[in-house]
């Protein structure tokens, strides 16, 4: 006997008006890895969206992990030779209509029954080789930049399933607000991590400002300003994620609890980020307690629109 999960997706396939059995399997390939490589981003989703926009959202969502693994995957030149590859297969695909793989298929399926997304997905096919070209920022514009060309086009893969069918440009100024907070704090809990890869998402000046630098966390050293820095960053980033709040009353009431619990996980995860702060270098990434999740999640269920 199928599990309430598995019970609850067939039942979004049926909403979603999906019936082909081939069309479901490939759908299903999607969740599984939503699932277990996005597991609180899933968990959202299946409790808070209408079950005929569930496989919309898996399915974008996968598109963005997997272009998320191909762009930070391995030396630069096998990045960006599977990028261009994968690039020219999905281009090909939104031309002809006909996909070689089931994450293909999905997006194929779902750009027919969204149609605005298929610009979107252009977009962000257009702008996401900017990844490939990070390797740290020298200024705060420099960050707002590659939020420009990369995070947001990636956010708006879902963003848009989400959002108004017409947008007067409000909601997608409001979903910029969110990704700004969101990536700031991405790149401060990730810490520890881009520091191995020889890249840091925090700029320069930044660092300068707080007479920190790059060679002193690279070898794990805590510098006297690395605290202050981080509550730094960590209101800046909080002051966006709150400033994001306004997205609710744009976008339509069914959709609105998923991203009242998006926003509240960021805070959550940006209270953790505090509470480890420099242990960051040494510890690695910070997550939010589990009940802290669980409460937002119900919270937002029980707000409704």
């Amino acid at each position: 006997m199928p599990g309430p999960g598995l019970t609850t997706w067939r039942r979004s396939l049926d909403s979603a008006g999906i019936h082909d059995p081939a069309l479901r399997r490939d759908y299903g390939v999607q969740r599984r890895l939503v699932a277990r490589e996005r597991r609180s981003s899933y968990l959202a989703a299946r409790l808070l969206l209408p079950p005929a926009l569930l496989p919309h959202v898996v399915a974008a969502t996968a598109v963005m992990h997997h272009g998320d693994d191909l762009l930070d995957t391995g030396p630069k030149p096998q990045r960006v030779a599977a990028w261009a590859s994968w690039e020219q297969r999905v281009r090909k695909a939104l031309e002809t209509g006909a996909g070689d793989d089931p994450l293909i298929r999905t997006l194929l399926h779902t750009v027919a029954a969204r149609p605005r997304l298929r610009a979107v997905v252009e977009e962000y096919l257009a702008t996401a080789d900017a990844e490939l070209e990070f390797s740290g920022f020298a200024t705060e514009g420099d960050y707002q930049a590659y939020v420009d060309a990369y995070s947001m086009p990636a956010f708006m893969l879902v963003g848009t399933l989400v959002g108004p069918e017409d947008d007067d440009g409000r909601f997608r100024a409001a979903c910029r607000t969110l990704i700004d907070g969101a990536q700031r704090l991405d790149f401060l809990n990730d810490l520890a991590e881009d520091l191995r890869e020889g890249r840091l998402g925090i700029p320069e000046q930044t660092l300068q400002r707080y007479g920190v630098t790059v060679g002193d966390l690279a070898a794990g050293r805590v510098p006297e300003g690395l605290r202050a820095l981080l509550d730094d960053q960590l209101a800046v980033a909080r002051a966006s994620l709150e400033a994001a709040r306004e997205v609710r009353a744009l976008t339509p009431p069914p959709h609105r609890p998923l991203l009242d619990a998006v926003i509240g996980i960021e805070l959550l995860t940006a209270d953790a980020v505090r509470s480890r702060g420099p242990a960051l270098l040494l510890r690695g990434s910070a997550r939010p307690p589990l009940g802290g999740t669980l409460r937002i999640l119900r919270g937002a269920r029980r707000g409704g629109g």
